[in-house]
């Protein structure tokens, strides 16, 4: 009832307090794309429903943010790229007899980070080398026969339980089944040591074209990549919050609504690992490249303001999955107590948002100002959880009763709010440093 008032007002004063607001905020750091940014982001009303809204929101969210969506488009256009270009160099070019190698390398071995690709690529080759050095060795001593592959099988697997290969131990037995296919089909001779010498060439290709790939379309971050990880974990925050604040507020929570925000929520956990190694790759870079000690990187000492920050995303984002799980598993009585108490948890919401929104936008080189802003967003936030607790208590909601869910919604709005006031403190003290 409450935004449905502040809409009203709005109207009739021709624009919105919050836009205001925001604009002036963005107007002082001098940002036209910021503002638009913003008004994108803060809806007033509900997102549309259906499968074709949905898709456009989707492709709405890929566009104007750097989150989930934006991922998985860079993703599949990068391995579509890197698998084309290794299929024409070993197809077209060499003409090799299992050319599918390469492309298979090339997209296994691309990860979002290009540290990652050099160290998935080795562990790749090395483990290819190994099966298909295996099935060499036992292949020409006991001959292509069943007890053969057995004694392949069994020393390919037991290799690939070596943990400096990582992850990519199990390839050593796919590689060693490969290459026996490989070598009874060849040729006698000298054929067969030619094929599968060709295997190896044709993964080195795969993995050679999959790492220049990923280093030409998304370069190493370095020291920026701190700040990316925690850019692309509040973004999608922004969004997802930015979705559930504007049916909050009008009451439309249906079924299928809430069990889209719940399916969002729950994706997040490819984004933080990306982050992780976003954080440990520009820590990483301090050590091994040299313009750390050229410029303004000249005597960086660490990035622990950032390290905290993101860990304190990470729980805030699992926060925000617990949450979405409460409203699915609630069923509203639509009465005027779940109304107020839903409005003022909208606002609450917002109010998240707009921390969100400029820990999206977080740059070391304007640190000083987002510092304070984030600080005074968060006593703002601070206010309307105070509101949520008073009005759950002035209504005498049930808190404790597991059969709804107002206790855990007034337990993940306070966990919320203390995750992003020490998300504020730390940056403050780290540009008071």
């Amino acid at each position: 009832m409450a935004g449905r008032t502040r809409k009203q007002e709005s109207q009739e004063r021709g624009q919105d307090p919050r836009t205001r607001e925001q604009e002036t905020r963005s107007g002082a750091r001098g940002s036209e794309s910021g503002r638009q940014q913003q008004q994108q982001q803060h809806r007033e009303e509900p997102a549309p429903q259906g499968r074709v809204a949905r898709v456009r929101q989707w492709w709405s969210r890929a566009w104007g943010s750097a989150g989930h969506e934006r991922h998985t488009l860079l993703l599949i256009g990068k391995s579509t790229l890197a698998a084309t270009a290794a299929w024409v160099l070993s197809y077209n070019l060499l003409d090799a007899e299992s050319p599918a190698f390469a492309p298979f390398s090339a997209v296994l071995i691309m990860q979002v980070t290009v540290y990652q690709s050099l160290l998935q690529s080795l562990r790749y080759v090395g483990a290819v080398a190994a099966g298909v050095a295996v099935q060499a060795v036992l292949g020409y001593l006991a001959g292509p026969d069943l007890l053969t592959f057995a004694l392949v099988a069994v020393v390919a697997l037991a290799i690939g339980r070596w943990p400096a290969l990582g992850s990519q131990g199990s390839q050593v037995a796919t590689a060693a089944f490969f290459a026996f296919s490989t070598y009874i089909s060849a040729p006698a001779g000298i054929g067969k040591i030619t094929h599968l010498g060709q295997i190896i060439l044709l993964v080195l290709i795969g993995c050679g074209v999959g790492v220049v790939v990923n280093v030409a379309l998304v370069p190493p971050l370095r020291y920026r990549s701190a700040e990316h990880g925690i850019h692309t974990l509040a973004r999608t925050l922004c969004d997802l919050v930015s979705d559930i604040y504007p049916a909050m507020r009008e009451g439309e929570m249906d079924e299928e609504r809430i069990s889209h925000w719940r399916g969002r929520a729950e994706q997040t956990g490819t984004l933080i690992t990306q982050a992780e190694n976003g954080l440990r790759t520009a820590r990483e870079s301090l050590y091994f490249n040299p313009r750390n000690r050229l410029g303004r990187h000249r005597g960086r000492k660490g990035f622990e303001g950032y390290g905290a920050v993101l860990k304190a995303l990470e729980r805030t984002m699992y926060q925000t999955a617990s949450l979405t799980r409460s409203l699915d598993q609630w069923r509203q009585d639509g009465n005027g107590r779940d109304r107020r108490f839903l409005s003022g948890y909208a606002d609450f919401l917002e109010s998240v948002s707009r921390i969100s929104q400029v820990l999206g936008q977080l740059d070391e080189d304007t640190l000083t100002d987002q510092a304070r802003e984030l600080c005074g967003l968060a006593e703002q936030a601070q206010e309307c959880c105070r509101k949520v607790t008073e009005q759950a208590e002035q209504d005498g909601l049930p808190l404790t009763d597991p059969a709804y869910p107002y206790g855990v919604l007034v337990v993940e709005s306070t966990r919320l709010m203390d995750e992003f006031q020490y998300t504020c403190d730390v940056l403050q003290q780290q540009v008071d440093q």
